[in-house]
């Protein structure tokens, strides 16, 4: 079972000896507020919706793997944007997918406006996602419109009033269907002088009423270039204030550190700036040209391509070798039965294959592999052929679905049908 107190951000107790790292791959947001200007590469800027280089979901894997190799004491994995994250959400998902399966262990972490969060909520107690943090700066839509300059949900964007009572109405509905899943909420509230610094107490308490486990309240960071660019950050004393008052309320964090969306490392002992270069290599990288040397081949003789996924009970394993290319091995596969969990299985054993060659497959398989790396290959040919293309950067798309005078191919009529 997952140790919930191990999140140095809701726990303060453990900030010392367990560590977080945020993973930058959700770009796009859905909202603009007046205090943010999103803006990569500024390294010298330490504030929510900064960072270095965005990810793909493949490609955070693999940072995070040289992150845990160099910072053991990383318990958080978290996606805190530079955007939101359900503003991409096929990113986030499949990275917190993949985290799962690769990092049993680690704590999942979330921090979102709440806008496009209700439709995942169930997928996201699935994937045992522990903490959520929603910032919410207003529970009265005057107060919002002040604060945010347009909401877009879906393909209709919204402005003043009715902008700041859309994303209030979502927000209190993710919470309430977080809080119902298990899931421990913190609530960001971003202190603005002159605009919301009157209505703190008002926010703690609609919070408290919805279950919140922890609100931080945290002064606003005066940015360039935006409408509340000219404010000032308020001062200590009146933090002090405002937090002494709401937690009469709700129980306060106070030693947040203001998290850029590419932070790595304790909260008293950031590595951002150290990691700052690996990040930028794993961005750049293509992960599966170089971690993934090999092709999976469903065949029945070691010639042809002519076998169904679900009728392949092992799979040959080919590599390039002298100028053409070497069967290494045979690996089962998993047994049939489970579900997705036989594909994901499936994943698991082919991760070092960036190509898996089958006569037909369906259509859950065929997302299960490809959001694990693995590219299917569906058609009926000869092997060699098929990896000449792929190693050699042709073009798979003349490969895929290929029939043509091939015995011994899926009988079914559709690549489907007996493979769910």
């Amino acid at each position: 079972m997952l140790n919930t107190n191990k999140h140095p951000c809701f726990n303060v107790a453990v900030k010392g000896e367990c560590g977080r790292v945020h993973l930058p791959v959700a770009p796009k947001c859905n909202i603009l507020c007046n205090y943010c200007n999103r803006k990569y590469d500024c390294v010298n800027e330490s504030r929510p919706g900064v960072t270095s280089a965005v990810l793909k979901p493949r490609q955070a894997i693999a940072y995070l793997e040289q992150v845990l190799e160099k910072e053991p004491r990383i318990t958080v994995a978290g996606i805190a944007g530079p955007g939101d994250p359900f503003a991409n959400p096929q990113e986030t998902l499949e990275t917190i997918r993949l985290i799962r399966r690769r990092f049993p262990d680690l704590l999942l972490c979330l921090a979102t406006n709440g806008l496009g969060l209700p439709p995942h909520l169930d997928e996201l107690a699935e994937l045992q996602v522990s903490h959520v943090t929603l910032t919410v700066n207003a529970v009265d839509p005057e107060i919002g419109s002040r604060i945010y300059r347009w909401v877009r949900d879906g393909k209709v964007i919204y402005r003043g009033r009715k902008a700041a009572a859309v994303l209030l109405e979502r927000q209190l509905e993710s919470i309430r269907g977080l809080k119902a899943r298990g899931i421990t909420v913190k609530i960001n509230t971003i202190i603005i002088p002159g605009i919301n610094d009157h209505h703190v107490q008002e926010v703690a308490a609609r919070m408290a009423e919805l279950g919140v486990d922890i609100l931080n309240c945290m002064p606003v960071f005066p940015t360039a270039d935006t409408p509340f660019g000219h404010l000032p950050e308020p001062p200590p004393e009146q933090m002090t204030g405002i937090r002494r008052e709401a937690e009469k309320i709700l129980p306060q964090m106070h030693h947040c550190t203001r998290c850029r969306a590419d932070a790595v490392g304790l909260l008293d002992a950031d590595r951002t700036d150290e990691f700052r270069g690996c990040l930028s290599a794993c961005a750049s990288q293509v992960p599966a040209a170089a971690d993934r040397p090999y092709v999976a081949v469903a065949t029945q003789e070691g010639v042809l391509v002519n076998l169904h996924l679900g009728e392949a009970a092992s799979f040959q394993i080919w590599r390039p070798q002298d100028g053409g290319f070497q069967m290494m091995e045979e690996r089962p596969a998993p047994r049939p039965g489970g579900g997705a969990d036989r594909w994901w299985a499936m994943a698991e054993t082919l991760k070092d294959c960036r190509a898996i060659l089958v006569s037909a497959m369906g259509e859950t398989p065929q997302a299960i592999l490809s959001e694990a790396g693995v590219e299917p290959v569906v058609m009926n040919g000869f092997i060699d052929l098929a990896l000449t293309a792929i190693y050699g950067g042709g073009d798979l798309s003349a490969l895929k679905g290929r029939r043509g005078g091939v015995a011994g191919g899926c009988s079914h009529k559709k690549s489907g049908e007996g493979c769910l």
